[in-house]
């Protein structure tokens, strides 16, 4: 199962992927949209249609041998003064939370379908998202409700800088994590 063909795109490519990516996380969030507003896929809509209209937004999406997708990672970098900092609720230096535009990377979403779960899959849609990046780091929010995901991206190396909350109605409280980014010669 863990024979997978990764494709990369952009926000060029947003339109046509619309309705793959939400065809996934309707299966990947089917029991959280449920009972949780902030899961439904309506919710995701409006999320995924505002993150693939960003300037730099980029996805890689893993297919079987059959040509389905098993999972896909998206993201965009942080614009200049980013609310993204807006909900941290651990004190931190400012200029650790500064953004230029070019600086950091968010990771949005990262998901794979389940009979493709604990075979690496994820950690290839991570990697393969993040390779081509050029900034000097990534960052990503987890829910505080999954210490197990937490623990996963700890073990890639990312590092807990605080408490977040969005400024989004029912949004749940998170781990905002930072993770450098390396290029040809290793880290910058």
């Amino acid at each position: 199962m863990t024979g997978i063909d990764i494709r990369h795109y952009d926000h060029r490519d947003a339109a046509e992927l619309r309705s793959l990516l939400l065809e996934v996380y309707a299966e990947v969030y089917a029991k959280a949209a449920e009972s949780d507003p902030f899961a439904t896929v309506d919710r995701f809509a409006q999320s995924l249609d505002g993150w693939s209209q960003r300037p730099g937004w980029s996805c890689t999406v893993g297919y079987d041998h059959e040509g389905q997708a098993v999972g896909y990672a998206y993201g965009a970098p942080l614009l200049q003064d980013a609310r993204w900092w807006g909900g941290l609720l651990t004190e931190v230096p400012a200029d650790l939370v500064a953004e230029t535009g070019t600086r950091t990377y968010a990771l949005s979403e990262l998901m794979v379908r389940e009979p493709w779960r604990k075979t690496g899959t994820a950690r290839r849609l991570h990697d393969a998202l993040l390779a081509a990046r050029t900034e000097d780091r990534a960052t990503l929010l987890v829910d505080q409700s999954h210490p197990k995901v937490h623990a996963l991206y700890e073990s890639w190396g990312w590092q807990t800088l605080g408490d977040l909350r969005p400024r989004i109605p029912d949004a749940p409280l998170f781990h905002a994590m930072l993770l450098p980014l390396t290029g040809p010669g290793g880290p910058r």
